[in-house]
């Protein structure tokens, strides 16, 4: 039982890098390579603040700002250095590797004897890993409520504009280049704010836990897209939670069917891989019999 709440609790800390991976890749239409740099930067900044005597609220506010300026550059790369917005994220997130060394001053940084916001006294009596899904509960909420305020206020409706069609947007005196930033900023900043959450769950921040990060993110939009259908833009939010908690229970019933945890991030490509398939699959066959209907009625 442990372990199922376990991975609700790490389905919720991951949701938060859901949403933010989802700003990018579904309402900017892009892939933000940023992310694998910008997770472990949250962490890497939450775990050496928290080392440091900074109170674990306060760390985590450090990480979401942290992740906001990853965010931040490459958005300038990209509409101020005209870069592509792919080469604009892996530059970032290349050069957040070294800083990351810089920031920990070692490729691993431990929380062993050091307070977190998942050692905190009132999370203290309640059962094992029921913590992790109480603070998760609680971020998810909070993020969820501010995106939808924002989104529905007229910068959050002309960013989402932005992102359906740049020259409409244009047309109507919005700046596509500065909702872009805008939205690199925020869904980085959540993403660095994930970092933090999850290093203070495990314990740890290494400069190496970025890697694969996106995939699970984007699992995380695809399962929420596949499960629900179609959503008004504040129950697709809830859906990519929802989907986070969905691929760690596929996870952890793989790893329970006895394969090795090495495999895991082998694991990982193949679940997103199959929830992408899966519905073109199903829309190709609802398609020809369609067309079989029809050439029956023909007929």
């Amino acid at each position: 039982m442990d372990l199922w709440v376990s991975a609700i609790g790490q389905g919720l800390l991951f949701g938060v890098l859901g949403i933010g991976l989802f700003l990018t890749f579904r309402i900017l239409d892009f892939p933000d390579m940023t992310v694998e740099g910008t997770f472990p930067f949250g962490a890497a900044v939450a775990v050496s603040a928290i080392t440091h005597g900074v109170s674990p609220l306060v760390a985590t506010l450090f990480a979401m700002v942290a992740g906001m300026l990853a965010g931040l550059v490459t958005g300038l790369l990209a509409t101020k250095g005209h870069m592509p917005l792919l080469i604009a994220g892996i530059l970032t997130m290349t050069a957040l590797y070294s800083i990351n060394l810089r920031v920990m001053g070692k490729a691993n940084l431990s929380l062993l004897n050091q307070p977190n916001l998942f050692s905190a006294k009132i999370l203290a009596d309640l059962p094992p890993y029921v913590g992790s899904v109480v603070v998760g509960l609680i971020v998810i909420t909070v993020v969820i409520i501010l995106l939808v305020l924002f989104l529905n206020t007229e910068l959050g409706q002309g960013f989402i504009a932005a992102g359906d069609n740049r020259t409409m947007a244009r047309s109507l005196g919005i700046n596509p280049d500065n909702m872009q930033i805008l939205g690199l900023v925020v869904g980085n900043g959540l993403i660095g704010l994930a970092g933090g959450l999850v290093a203070q769950n495990d314990g740890y921040a290494d400069v190496s836990m970025g890697t694969g990060v996106i995939v699970i993110g984007l699992a995380a939009i695809i399962i929420g897209e596949v499960m629900f259908g179609n959503l008004t833009l504040s129950q697709r939010l809830i859906a990519v939670v929802l989907g986070s908690i969905v691929y760690r229970f596929v996870i952890l019933i793989v790893l329970k069917l006895g394969f090795n945890a090495d495999d895991l991030k082998l694991i990982s490509a193949i679940v997103l891989a199959i929830a992408i398939i899966v519905p073109q699959i199903d829309e190709r066959l609802r398609l020809r019999k369609i067309l079989r209907n029809g050439v029956k009625t023909n007929d």
